[in-house]
């Protein structure tokens, strides 16, 4: 038995928690015996004392055991059970694609996601603009849709981590969100409850991404690698650019769209298809689904243009509940917002830099996102035909395509998108969108 108070004193002080101490004050959260002021004091006395990467581990196993641990060895599977997260960013739709080429190449992938948080969008709310799919399936349908499908992208469920769900409500109302330790454990708590094979980060950084500068990046990717592998699940990660939106469209519907055009081939962004295809490519090695990341490339190119990919992805919307013609239907299924209009730069010449937290902020501002946890989504608003750095914008060339409900939110928009944009006379060059490879 031991006092929370005393938890605190410990880490206040820099002392190391045992696995016992921290499975104890994990407990309390599920259970409601330790009080908000008890987490929101473990919570600041970690953020400036930080943990080892034995701490780590033990409060993320704890976590992850605060709830039900999904268990796919009974379902007799012929493939490994893989899955990806991404830290979030604006424009990054490689969800919608990876899953369903993973399963295309022989992976299991069930993918539980999460809902926008300020500037980044959510997987979740791009999926609840599908009308009639099922984003909170029971575990059973959950489980069912997985081994007929290969992949399914659902929510959280309150069974899977709940001491997450409950310390996370208090980081964010405490300025302790930013916390290297827990951002490991609430991510990766519930990637181990999901019951992985193999995992692999997409940490974004750049002026779009919650981890901004390289070196806080590196430093959250390598204890993410460390802890998940520390705690028995194969994980490594790719540290991508976020200085631009990834894809050429942010929103809901509107990048529902662009997943949709990608899977059939209409159209692929290339920074998008190249970090598409980098993830999925990591993602067949590490559970064994290619000896090398030659073969594994073409074995996720080869899902793209057999049609494979998208045959996946069409039969997992149909087996959630939404419309068995979304790939052909699409424009019928997911209308946009009727105000559609390009805005301008306000003077030609080449975008030399972009802030890409204040694009999201601008799909936010449209509706799109939320400014409060309570606030309904618009999924018809957004923004398409993005720029990137190094393309010239002139009075026939607009910065991007606005969706809005009204005049009035679509001049907000134009606003805040030409105060977003620098353009200069000076060619400047894109990013490299693959900075580094972090394994175990």
């Amino acid at each position: 038995m031991y006092l929370p108070q005393e938890i605190i004193r410990i880490k206040r002080d820099g002392g190391i928690l045992s696995e016992e101490q921290i499975r104890f004050f994990v407990n309390g959260l599920t259970t409601g015996a330790i009080s908000e002021s008890q987490i929101s004091a473990l919570a600041m006395a970690i953020f400036f004392q930080g943990m080892n990467a034995d701490e780590r581990v033990a409060l993320t196993l704890a976590m992850r055991d605060s709830g039900t641990v999904l268990d796919w060895q009974s379902m007799s599977l012929d493939g490994p059970v893989l899955d990806k997260h991404s830290t979030g960013g604006v424009g990054d739709v490689v969800s919608l694609m990876l899953g369903p080429i993973v399963a295309a190449c022989g992976g299991y992938v069930p993918m539980i996601s999460g809902r926008g948080l300020g500037h980044t969008g959510g997987t979740l709310d791009k999926m609840d603009s599908i009308p009639g799919y099922q984003t909170v399936p029971s575990l059973d349908e959950f489980r069912r849709v997985v081994k007929s499908t290969g992949v399914a992208i659902i929510g959280q469920t309150g069974d899977l981590a709940p001491a997450d769900k409950r310390f996370y409500a208090t980081r964010d109302i405490t300025a302790t969100v930013e916390s290297v330790p827990l951002i490991t454990a609430s991510i990766l708590s519930k990637k181990l409850a999901a019951g992985l094979e193999g995992l692999v980060l997409d940490v974004k950084v750049g002026n779009g991404a919650v981890m901004q500068d390289i070196e806080k990046a590196t430093e959250l990717a390598n204890s993410l690698v460390t802890v998940a592998n520390g705690a028995g699940l194969p994980t490594s990660a790719i540290l991508t650019d976020m200085n631009e939106v990834l894809a050429k469209s942010a929103g809901n519907a509107i990048e529902v769209i662009e997943a949709i055009r990608y899977l059939t081939g209409d159209y692929r962004a290339p920074r998008l298809h190249e970090v598409t295809v980098a993830l999925c490519t990591e993602m067949l090695v590490l559970g064994g689904l290619a000896e090398t990341e030659k073969v594994a490339r073409e074995k996720v190119l080869g899902a793209l243009e057999s049609g494979a990919a998208a045959e996946v992805f069409a039969k997992m919307i149909k087996e959630l509940g939404g419309p068995s013609d979304l790939l052909t239907n699409y424009s019928t299924h997911l209308p946009l917002a009727p105000v559609a209009k390009p805005v301008f730069a306000l003077q030609s010449g080449i975008v030399t830099h972009i802030d890409t937290r204040a694009v999201g902020m601008a799909v936010v501002a449209l509706g799109g996102g939320r400014q409060r946890s309570s606030d309904k989504l618009d999924f018809g608003v957004g923004l398409d035909a993005i720029v990137g750095l190094g393309d010239s914008v002139d009075s026939q060339s607009p910065l991007a395509m606005v969706y809005a409900r009204d005049e009035a939110a679509w001049e907000t928009a134009a606003d805040r998108l030409q105060r977003a944009f620098t353009v200069g006379q000076q060619v400047s060059t894109s990013n490299p969108i693959i900075h580094q490879y972090i394994r175990p």
